[in-house]
């Protein structure tokens, strides 16, 4: 079975949109590091996730991909607040008892969490997945619009099992 591991952040939720709306809303200067680490390191997740939508029925997609026995699936995702890591694996263990989560500091990269050869990221930032492709991975960007950016591109998980 091959390692699978899908983003969470604009991938399974629409955290991003709602973040980055709200840091516009706030005069948070985004191309300032400091500004939106402090932001997100302050932010409610609790409230966020509850404004927050699934994106393309992605729980529904998860257990397709669970069913399916193709994959080792784990959800790797940044974090910048332990906050943060608790109410996201609060969330998908709402749905899934048996998947591991594996919360990424912020400071590290995701190929250093996991062993990255022949394994499968999923994931909206392109940077992630350069770095994925350069350590060995296979590099699968999700994208509502399907923009791929260079990287085979899905805008629905389950698309996965058509690729691989």
């Amino acid at each position: 079975m091959k390692n699978l591991y899908i983003d969470f952040d604009g991938v399974i939720m629409n955290t991003i949109e709602i973040t980055y709306q709200d840091m516009i809303d706030k005069n948070i200067n985004q191309d300032n590091q400091k500004e939106v680490r402090d932001y997100y390191k302050n932010l409610d997740w609790i409230q966020l996730l509850k404004k927050s939508k699934i994106i393309n029925n992605g729980i529904e997609c998860i257990e397709k991909i669970i069913e399916s026995e193709k994959f080792e699936i784990s959800i790797l995702t940044h974090v910048n607040s332990l906050h943060e890591a608790v109410e996201k694996i609060k969330f998908i263990r709402k749905y899934f008892k048996d998947i591991t989560i594996i919360p990424v500091p912020r400071e590290l990269s995701k190929t250093e969490m996991v062993h990255v050869e022949d394994s499968i990221l999923i994931d909206d930032y392109a940077g992630n997945l350069e770095e994925w492709q350069e350590k060995g991975g296979i590099a699968i960007r999700f994208s509502e619009k399907l923009h791929g950016k260079g990287f085979i591109v899905i805008d629905k998980l389950d698309k996965i099992l058509d690729i691989i």
